[in-house]
């Protein structure tokens, strides 16, 4: 039976260091300014022979509920009560300042199990710290170094004492529970297998991006039921790209929210840079990428440049047109996004998009449809017999065009890859096929087996000449 294990305290004490050293990876953004983590984060984690949850947690704050400082208040204080036992962190540098007496009657009250951690043990001058952070009256502190990974053995025995029956002893090759994050970078494939039926049962990773104060997080917030992700009318407040499991219709869904992509040029700060970075990582990790616009003020130029990231990137791309319940005339305002769609992202033809919005709740579902459908197309596959039958007519319709008096040849095609479609081309001369006709084939291919809405990767080859390099042979 796994158990969760809750991470709190005031900010920069710490407490991503740790997380990320009991997760066993960088995962969440760690950097010298205070309150860099916002939302809370679970993950899998290990520490020697122990497996359960842990959950990464806002630094604790004194400020009113309607500010966002207080927001981020009640999301830890919803992780103290969603955890088994909580880590209570201090830092032994600076020692107990008034915030940790605060926030450590606040812990108590909860009456949760607390072990209390001493971070930052590693340098002279510590020692002092850990003694004076008996006053707070929550027992024996933990003497730990989150950044060298000091004091580990000790914190384990901590958790083990308080936890008991709850260990769970697993195997050693099952560790960690694998997580859907795995990167994707397309499925090769036998050119002669038959077409796979779609496995509407498999998970399905989804990352939702855009630009800053779009409602992403409310978006997944309205998707989950529940105040999962923290929101508000502040632009930037999501910094961690923060991935939660989610079931629709018995599917199991991964949604990953991310932190709002500005200008490049706008984007001046380290920890915005750290962001950035963050979000980038989950669209290469992700197979369905949902970009939100503003309707009110859709097609801004970082949009479109999000937009076809996504589409060089090779994922799934589906436009949701967010705040839709603020839009005036609806129906003149949907053939004008149409139009602009077609006109500005020509790059995948028929590009799926909905209008939803996550306010309300309204049209969500259709979202997630839309979502599927597009999946089901990114992993479409066409028998080698099905392509050379399609590309023998295509050829006679439109033959392809001479460059410098001679005709070029196509031979054959044939598909290597899926997530996204991939192509080869057999042909004479690759290196000086227009790309004029190799969009016309493209084209043709979306029209002829409905791969409409996500990118075609289509490469060009010749076969080898077995006489080349051999002279001729003279009487």
């Amino acid at each position: 039976m796994s158990f969760k294990v809750a991470i709190v305290g005031r900010p920069n004490v710490g407490k991503s260091t740790l997380f990320n050293r009991l997760v066993g990876r960088r995962i969440a953004l760690v950097d010298d300014t205070p309150g860099v983590t916002r939302d809370r984060r679970v993950h899998a984690a290990r520490l020697q022979d122990l497996r359960f949850d842990v959950i990464d947690t806002a630094g604790l704050e004194a400020a009113a509920a309607p500010t966002l400082e207080g927001r981020m208040r009640q999301q830890t204080e919803m992780a103290i009560d969603e955890a088994d036992v909580v880590l209570f962190m201090v830092d032994a540098r600076s020692g107990i300042i008034p915030d940790d007496q605060t926030f450590a009657e606040l812990v108590r009250r909860k009456g949760k199990p607390v072990i209390l951690v001493s971070n930052k043990t590693e340098g002279r001058g510590a020692e002092a710290g850990v003694f004076d952070a008996y006053s707070l009256g929550l027992g024996e502190p933990v003497a730990i170094s989150a950044e060298h990974g000091l004091g580990m053995p000790d914190l384990r025995d901590a958790i083990a004492d308080i936890m008991g029956d709850k260990i769970a002893e697993e195997e050693e090759e099952e560790r960690v529970r694998p997580s859907n994050n795995e990167p994707l970078q397309g499925d090769d494939i036998d050119p002669e297998a038959e077409e796979p039926e779609y496995d509407s049962g498999k998970p399905l990773s989804i990352a939702i991006v855009g630009r800053p104060n779009v409602g992403k997080s409310t978006l997944i917030n309205a998707l989950l039921r529940e105040e999962r992700m923290l929101t508000g009318p502040e632009a930037g407040i999501t910094r961690d790209s923060i991935a939660v499991d989610w079931t629709w219709r018995d599917r199991p869904i991964r949604l990953a929210d991310t932190a709002g992509m500005r200008r490049k040029a706008r984007v001046q700060e380290k920890l915005e840079k750290l962001s950035v970075g963050e979000t980038l990582r989950a669209i290469r990790f992700a197979e369905v990428v949902v970009v939100v616009f503003d309707a009110t003020q859709a097609f801004d130029k970082q949009d479109l440049q999000i937009a076809d990231l996504i589409i060089r990137e090779g994922r799934a791309p589906v436009i949701a047109f967010n705040k839709w319940d603020i839009v005036e005339n609806p129906q003149e305002m949907l053939a004008e996004l149409r139009e602009k769609l077609e006109r500005l992202l020509p790059q995948v033809k028929g590009m799926r998009f909905v209008t939803i919005s996550a306010e309300t709740g309204r049209g969500l579902d259709r979202m997630m449809e839309t979502v599927v459908e597009t999946h089901k197309v990114w992993n479409r596959r066409v028998s080698t017999g099905r392509l050379n039958r399609w590309l023998e007519r295509a050829t006679q319709m439109h033959p392809p065009p001479a460059v410098s008096g001679r005709r070029l040849k196509v031979k054959y095609i044939t598909q290597i890859k899926t997530r996204p479609p991939g192509f080869v081309l057999s042909c004479s001369r690759p290196e000086v096929m227009p790309q004029s006709y190799v969009r016309y084939l493209i084209n043709g291919l979306r029209e002829a087996f409905d791969i409409y809405g996500v990118p075609i990767r289509m490469l060009l080859r010749t076969s080898d000449n077995p006489f080349a390099g051999k002279a001729r042979d003279k009487d």
